[in-house]
């Protein structure tokens, strides 16, 4: 009998260890002394993102965004056009969710639904502005956006 409750109390015990080593911890977002400059400019706060092409255009009204994307950011042809597609259509997904949930999340923030569909190819400009303006808004207001941190 004692062998059987030693034997569940370690069965418990290792189950009780394995399940606290799962817990995930949020690695936390290091935010730069330029970075929190380029948050404080206020000339440039308005950027068109356009493709004429495909006709799909995004107004950004944001203080300090053209500066942080000046500045910054990593430059154009940093990342791939088909990772910058898969981290947006990520990003956007959660963004409208946000927006559908205004007791939830900041109607402030989340003001305006974003029509962007993985299907169109909208062009390098517009996804690499895009993508930047999701890691800018992230690192600004200190959201997440997906599961990953929003890094520079």
């Amino acid at each position: 009998m004692k062998k059987m409750i030693l034997k569940t109390s370690g069965l418990l015990f290792t189950i009780l260890i394995i399940a606290s080593s799962c817990g995930s911890s949020k690695e936390s977002i290091t935010i730069s002394d330029d970075e929190k400059m380029a948050f404080k400019k206020q000339e440039g706060d308005t950027i068109t993102i356009a493709n004429t092409e495909t006709e799909y255009e995004i107004i950004i009204i944001e203080p300090g965004f053209n500066f942080w994307l000046q500045s910054i950011a990593k430059p154009e042809g940093y990342y791939s056009q088909s990772y910058l597609e898969n981290r947006n259509n990520l990003y956007v997904i959660e963004w409208n969710q946000r927006v559908l949930q205004p007791m939830r999340f900041d109607p402030n923030l989340y003001q305006l639904r974003i029509d962007y569909s993985a299907d169109i190819d909208y062009g390098y400009e517009v996804n690499y502005k895009l993508h930047n303006y999701f890691i800018y808004f992230q690192r600004k207001y200190n959201q997440r956006l997906g599961p990953f941190v929003p890094r520079i």
